[in-house]
């Protein structure tokens, strides 16, 4: 959706670039140790090394040649443990049906299934034609960059301008993420049910913000501490997180007529854009948090995670998916697990997911799974 200039402009946008400095608590060449469990050993936000060469504030930690960001805190170790948030066995698919959101929404294509007959025995084909962005999904690291350079996460560019780093931008392919596989423990924040119980009637299909404040009210209300582990709370590095605003809820209750409307909205890549969506708020509060937690993963139920379009200089999506490499999650279902939570009064357990296996895909089909 966006124009993104050549790195050979790069030289002229030295001050989106970081600078050497001596006085950092991490150094330089500090690097993540995926079996790490003590968060005083991991950078907050205002704490990561300035690195010559990478844009300031970003956590290129793992390596130049790391597609996995903080998937790679999905040890085996850390898997293991988070199976036992295991309780009885029951299985949520977190999977909207692939044709829910129609039209979709950005000008994106519509998903197209066709079944035909192979002309020999009787046995069937099928092919799909879909946009991987139009259902319950991941955003990965090559579908959003830092929009002043072009530069996506570890440094990948874009294929076609002048100086790519074509030898190394498959390192951003969502296959890095399917060879690797997305499984662990997993955290439901459910802001719809609580603003329902608290008579709040916050617009989902509007740039509704979800501030830190709420979340933390939400977590309260659940018996939950978003406070990390060392300091008391409930969230452990490696977690992923689920936030449930209502969208989804809201508009499957839409008439067709209705969907047709809200996708015919005058669209536009600027603030101008009439498609608008409640999500959580672009705050440094906010981005602390998240960045902070050490979730591998976050997603939510809504078109964009964060509310759209962002509202001020900072956006999550260039945070948390190029500058921190997590994995961005939309469109997820979320109704039947926060009906599930409620009722056993527990709000954490295990989730799988196994993004599609393309080389140098740029977003998959989540393929979730929560296992309570």
């Amino acid at each position: 959706m966006f124009v993104l200039p050549a790195l050979a402009v790069l030289s002229i946008l030295s001050p989106c670039l970081a600078a050497p400095s001596d006085d950092a608590k991490f150094t330089a060449d500090f690097k993540y140790d995926k079996f790490e469990t003590n968060y005083k050993k991991l950078p907050k936000r205002s704490e990561l090394p300035t690195i010559p060469g990478h844009l300031k504030g970003s956590a290129w930690l793992w390596g130049e040649d790391d597609g996995l960001g903080r998937l790679n805190f999905l040890t085996p170790q850390r898997v293991f443990q988070s199976m036992k948030e295991v309780k009885t066995g029951e299985l949520v698919p977190l999977n909207l049906p692939v044709k829910l959101v129609d039209p979709p929404f950005f000008t994106r294509k519509k998903f197209n299934h066709s079944v035909f007959p192979t002309g020999g025995p009787p046995v069937m084909d099928e092919e799909y034609h879909m946009n991987t962005q139009t259902s319950t999904q991941w955003d990965g690291f090559h579908h959003f960059a830092h929009l002043p350079t072009g530069i996506f996460y570890n440094g990948c560019t874009m294929d076609n301008i002048p100086n790519a780093n074509l030898t190394n931008n498959h390192k951003c392919g969502i296959q890095e993420w399917a060879q690797h596989g997305i499984a662990g423990r997993a955290i439901l924040l459910d802001f719809a049910s609580y603003a329902e119980r608290k008579k709040i009637k916050p617009d989902v299909f509007a740039a509704t913000n979800i501030t830190f404040s709420q979340l933390k009210a939400v977590a309260k209300d659940q018996g939950l501490d978003l406070r990390t582990k060392d300091k008391g709370g409930d969230i452990r590095i490696g977690d992923i997180l689920l936030l449930r605003t209502g969208f989804t809820k809201a508009y499957k209750a839409l008439t067709i007529a209705e969907r047709q409307a809200l996708a015919d909205r005058h669209f536009s890549d600027g603030p101008d854009t009439e498609h608008r969506f409640i999500g959580v708020a672009q705050t440094e509060e906010m981005a602390d948090w998240i960045h902070n937690s050490y979730f591998s993963a976050v997603a939510g139920d809504t078109p964009a995670f964060e509310s759209w379009p962002p509202q001020g200089p900072l956006s999550l999506h260039e945070q948390i998916l190029t500058y921190w490499g997590v994995a961005l999650g939309e469109f997820f279902d979320l109704d039947t697990l926060a009906e599930k939570c409620a009722k056993r009064k527990k709000w954490t357990f295990f989730v799988t997911s196994a993004p599609f296996n393309v080389y140098r895909g740029i977003a998959s089909w989540a393929n979730a799974i929560a296992i309570l």
